[in-house]
């Protein structure tokens, strides 16, 4: 069996703490076969990460998190950025002209500046025919969302609907890449995405952080990554 973590952000993200490189080094450490760095409305670092993956024994999805109308949005298997704040429904179809494939990331998550789809926004979009081919997928299980409550409420929606139901980090330190994954037959990215199309996928979760740890971590890694961040925007 495969393991993947769909979504993490780097230091291309205005609230991430890592390198691409030390996020490669984490994902195979840690034994995942397939990864998507999914920066906020920024896909250089996700690139970035494609381009070097196969000096590190991992694949990369090419992927970013889209700032939509209506909250946020995964984006996978694109490699240029779509724009933000469009309404989600023109935003789906625009990530399919560009080939790619949509996840709902922690949906009806709210606190600490979460912008999340709600589950009118996602009913509605699946209502149209040519987004329910492209938006396949529902993060049930997001490993360091702060509203624990969201994950609950989420894997409700999701077991009333036709879609994969993913398990991620949204890792935003190194340590947390890998808390929270989702299985998958086979080991290829090829693979991954056969299986969250058929909706084959199962979710695998590591001992859950409390609020503080989670906060703790970012704010003490968000300072000591201040340099690499800064060298980076230069």
């Amino acid at each position: 069996m495969g393991l993947a973590d769909l979504h993490m952000h780097t230091i291309y993200s205005y609230d991430g703490t890592a390198s691409v490189p030390a996020v490669l080094t984490r994902a195979k450490q840690i034994g995942l076969d397939v990864i998507a760095i999914t920066d906020h409305d920024e896909i250089a670092g996700s690139l970035k990460a494609l381009e070097l993956a196969p000096q590190y024994g991992v694949e990369v999805i090419p992927a970013i998190e889209i700032t939509t109308a209506e909250g946020d949005l995964l984006a996978l298997n694109i490699t240029q950025k779509v724009a933000r704040d469009l309404p989600l429904i023109e935003t789906i179809l625009k990530v399919g002209e560009l080939g790619g494939f949509c996840i709902a990331p922690h949906p009806m998550a709210g606190g600490f500046g979460m912008k999340s789809l709600s589950a009118y926004s996602i009913l509605k979009a699946l209502r149209n025919v040519d987004v329910a081919r492209i938006l396949i997928g529902i993060e049930t299980y997001n490993a360091t969302t702060i509203d624990k409550m969201s994950n609950h409420y989420a894997r409700i929606l999701g077991n009333k609907l036709n879609l994969a139901q993913t398990a991620s980090s949204d890792a935003h330190v190194i340590e947390a890449i890998g808390l929270g994954v989702t299985e998958f037959q086979g080991h290829t990215a090829q693979d991954l995405m056969h299986a969250l199309q058929a909706g084959h996928v199962v979710q695998r979760k590591q001992k859950e952080w409390n609020s503080v740890r989670i906060l703790g971590s970012w704010a003490a890694n968000y300072v000591g990554s201040t340099f690499t961040r800064l060298a980076n925007a230069a």
